[in-house]
């Protein structure tokens, strides 16, 4: 959905305030039901799938049978409040329910550009829980960050402005409406012809007062004077000109409901899961497709050539008599005088009219075939020739692929062995390169615990020199003490400042004690340090994260070293902006894809988040590109 699409559909939904949200509903991952009451025992389903689309439905698909949590929240907060008014933000693709209940006012936004989110905030727009927690360049969709409720609409500047807006555009009068404006080509050619502009012309160049009465109409259209309907190239809550009306509807949600898919429910989905294809099976059926496609495709060019040439003389007086009237007349005004004389056989013929390409359609026979009016008759069948041959070259290029696929062997399923639980999953741990166990806490109790109970003669203690991080023991002799301190440096307050690198230091169990110095306090999970100890500097902080397949499958984590001996695949992290459970998302999606298609199926249950975010630091993380 596009903003002047959303836009119909606040206006059409605030038409039925007052309204009482009742129960909500979560269906997958991107999409959220809410049942709203209204008067006289009224009840609408809203609809969201963020990043796509809003609209009631007529409908919804059955509800998992234990509802997300995100779901569990927002009934929590929203159910049985008032909706107190549906607003846009400007132009933009982004829809606020304001909702009032007992003392206090929330807001449900949801946003319909790129990936989409759901947020729920406080009356100061102060987050509460967003569906998908990110962090942008310029704002932050987390909880506690207050969502800035901003939005552009170019209408709403003075006129004085908005001339001033088009005459510093360096764009096209189409291009600055469509995208300065944030409108879409199709509103934007739209606006261009309801103002009689050339769609080509310097921004600069045009009447700023023409155009901005246009926009101006075509919104006033689109909130009071709904006519929605489906065309051949979409959805509109307006008839746009020139397009191939296919179905009315009475309201434009009625037209979103008929024009999306349906939402397939849990059960449906489960029973439509196909049999899993082999790579080279897959890129068969594929070709399979394509050639049936190119056969489609010069089946009906053939016919065009064959009805333009049963119907020359015909055509050919139409490009004559459009190709002269366009030299002394527009395309709107040509095509007013095509409306007005719809008893003409010749104007009966033509359908639909492309001021932008000047052409025509025509209906021959039947079939739909496009004319460009300044060419002859010869060089438009020219054209269709060209594609047929076009799609003849390709049939023969997808036929001699086929022919050259040579079946893959089949391979023979290794036998995975999940990792047993033992003692230490519970800290966090390593195995270093040359085999010895690497444990450190998450928090200061597990600190506590590591230095007290598990802490031995022959161990080592490691801290990274900064405030705050995890009390390290390496359990025996290493000679890989560098990936002992990496991880100590990468699990510390460093990396939560933004800082590569930290000094480390390193003491004998004998040297750690929680005595304090008279008059001094040791704080839970801290530790007194006493004699020399071994120092490493300026130590690079880094973590990667991986699969384990042998000799048991498992998520590991820890220094890169370490790591990319043991796992099949692996990434590499470093400080940076995305929060852990995001950044356990990410990594999960890159493992992957890095694993063979065959094979992914068979880690499912073991690469989980929960599983992921074990291994990765606090604070904020990128995933560094190979």
């Amino acid at each position: 959905m596009s903003g002047v699409d959303l836009r119909a559909l606040v206006a059409e939904a605030a038409d039925r305030l007052p309204l009482w949200v009742g129960k909500i509903y979560q269906f997958d991952a991107k999409t959220l039901g809410i049942r709203l009451n209204g008067e006289d025992k009224a009840k609408y389903l809203l609809l969201a799938e963020t990043g796509r689309r809003i609209h009631f439905t007529a409908e919804f698909p059955k509800p998992p049978k234990h509802p997300p949590g995100f779901a569990m929240l927002l009934r929590k907060h929203l159910e049985g409040g008032r909706v107190l008014s549906i607003r846009q933000l400007g132009i933009e693709r982004t829809m606020s329910i304001d909702i009032g209940k007992r003392d206090t006012t929330y807001h449900l936004i949801f946003e319909v550009f790129d990936e989409g989110n759901a947020i729920l905030c406080d009356e100061g727009y102060t987050i509460i829980k967003p569906l998908w927690h990110h962090r942008f360049r310029d704002r932050d969709v987390v909880p506690g960050a207050v969502y800035a409720f901003e939005g552009t609409d170019c209408l709403a500047l003075p006129p004085g402005e908005f001339q001033e807006m088009l005459a510093q555009s360096d764009r096209d009068i189409v291009r600055t409406l469509a995208v300065g404006c944030m409108l879409g080509g199709a509103y934007a050619e739209e606006i261009c012809l309801m103002a009689g502009v050339d769609k080509n012309a310097a921004a600069a160049d045009v009447d700023a007062g023409v155009v901005r009465d246009a926009y101006s109409r075509l919104l006033a259209d689109v909130e009071q004077r709904r006519d929605p309907v489906i065309t051949r190239s979409g959805c509109w809550p307006v008839v746009l000109a020139g397009e191939d009306v296919r179905e009315r509807f009475e309201t434009f949600s009625e037209a979103l409901d008929a024009f999306y898919p349906r939402i397939a429910d849990a059960a449906e989905k489960t029973a439509a899961k196909k049999p899993r294809l082999s790579r080279e099976e897959v890129i068969r059926q594929r070709q399979t497709d394509a050639i049936r496609g190119f056969e489609k495709k010069i089946k009906r060019y053939e016919r065009v050539v064959e009805v333009l040439y049963e119907n020359y003389t015909a055509v050919t007086g139409i490009i004559t008599a459009l190709d002269a009237a366009s030299r002394n007349q527009s395309w709107q005004e040509i095509e007013e005088v095509l409306r007005a004389n719809r008893d003409n056989a010749a104007a009966k013929m033509i359908h639909a009219v492309h001021p932008a390409e000047a052409a025509v359609e025509l209906d021959l026979a039947g079939e739909r075939v496009k004319i460009y009016v300044h060419e002859t008759i010869e060089q438009n069948i020219g054209r269709y020739y060209d594609q047929i041959k076009k799609f003849k070259k390709k049939k023969t290029g997808a036929l001699a692929a086929m022919e050259r696929m040579i079946p893959a062997k089949a391979r023979r399923r290794e036998r995975l062995i999940p990792q047993k639980k033992r003692w230490y999953h519970r800290f966090r741990w390593f195995i270093t390169s040359d085999g010895v166990l690497v444990i450190g806490g998450r928090d200061a109790s597990q600190n506590e615990e590591l230095v007290k109970r598990y802490m031995e003669g022959g161990d080592l203690f490691i801290h990274a020199d900064v405030h705050g991080g995890s009390v390290v023991i390496v359990k025996g002799a290493t000679e890989r003490l560098h990936e002992a301190a990496q991880f100590a440096a990468s699990y510390s307050n460093a990396w939560k400042a933004g800082h590569f690198s930290a000094d480390v230091y390193a003491a004998r169990p004998d040297q750690v004690s929680k005595t304090a110095e008279s008059g001094e306090y040791v704080a839970r999970g801290s530790f007194v340090v006493r004699g020399e100890r071994q120092y490493f500097r300026n130590v690079p902080v880094g973590v990667a994260i991986g699969l384990q397949v042998a000799p048991e499958v498992a998520v590991i984590g820890g220094p890169p070293d370490a790591v990319t001996g043991r796992a099949k695949v692996w990434v590499t992290l470093q400080p940076g902006q995305y929060e852990p459970n995001d950044i356990a998302r990410k990594v999960i999606r890159v493992l992957r894809d890095k694993l063979p298609e065959d094979e992914g199926k068979g880690f499912k249950g073991i690469l989980n988040t929960e599983a992921v975010a074990a291994f990765v630091p606090p604070g904020g993380s990128d995933i560094v590109e190979p």
